[in-house]
């Protein structure tokens, strides 16, 4: 016995589901394959190499993954009744939408990335000055501190280009 759904059996319904996905796959080959053709004269291998800036998105990306942690660890203090990283936890959380958005910004060399680059810097100099009070105690602020200060460098090097 096959049971129903509104009037229409189960097999049936699996039918419909199938077979759209199959159309919306064969659609999704047939865009692809437009899209190639859209870009004549145009060289593959190069609009799909490393971004202009890749230095400079890893910097960014690497300032982010060692500020995660660094906020995990500032939280963790600050839990235990340590409110000396209650600073250090503000510029890092100031520090992270900054370089998310540098690294956007530069995937994409946007037309403002120069500017951005530079309150970014400024920034990362905050963020920095804060964890560096802090390294001799905790690796983790010192690991942020230099992906800032390597940050500020690739951002002084595009504002120098």
């Amino acid at each position: 016995m096959t049971t129903s759904i509104d009037g229409l059996s189960r097999r049936t319904a699996m039918g419909a589901v199938l077979t759209a996905g199959a159309g919306l796959a064969f659609a999704a080959t047939q865009a692809a394959a437009a899209d190639e053709g859209s870009h004549s004269g145009m060289d593959h291998a190069a609009m799909m190499g490393p971004a202009k800036h890749q230095a400079l998105i890893d910097k960014a990306l690497v300032c982010v993954n060692r500020g995660e942690v660094c906020v995990n660890h500032c939280i963790a203090m600050l839990s235990m009744g340590d409110t000396s990283m209650k600073e250090c936890l503000a510029s890092v959380l100031a520090m992270l939408p900054m370089c998310n958005g540098l690294a956007k910004l530069a995937a994409l060399d946007a037309p403002r990335l120069k500017e951005f680059a530079k309150v970014c810097m400024d920034t990362c100099a905050d963020c920095e000055k804060e964890c560096r009070k802090h390294e001799a105690k905790h690796e983790v602020c010192k690991a942020c501190a230099e992906s800032c200060a390597a940050c500020i460098k690739d951002c002084k090097a595009l504002l120098d280009a």
